[in-house]
């Protein structure tokens, strides 16, 4: 049964089903950013411990550059500049 073919309450059984799936995923999504806002924390911690900066720019240009080429230049920088500022705080 294509969508286009499904009946209202099948389609809407489809809808709540792929809504429950989706917000599955958000929640591990969210997991994966607090994870990774954690283990920002710790190198930020150990680089400004060594004298070192809080912010390594040529680092953050390759994680702009992997999201870019994974999901296109706008979306996939828009989307690093967020996770960057979440575990780095505004520069």
């Amino acid at each position: 049964m294509t969508a286009t073919t499904l009946t209202p309450a099948a389609a809407a059984e489809l809808i709540a089903g792929s809504r429950e799936r989706i917000d599955a995923i958000d929640d591990r999504i969210i997991g994966l950013i607090q994870e990774r806002m954690a283990v920002s924390a710790v190198i930020q911690e150990a680089r400004i411990g060594t004298g070192g900066r809080r912010v390594h720019l040529s680092r953050e240009m390759e994680v702009l550059a992997h999201f870019s080429d994974a999901l296109g230049t706008k979306p996939g920088t828009a989307l690093a500049m967020t996770l960057l500022e979440l575990c780095r705080g505004r520069i």
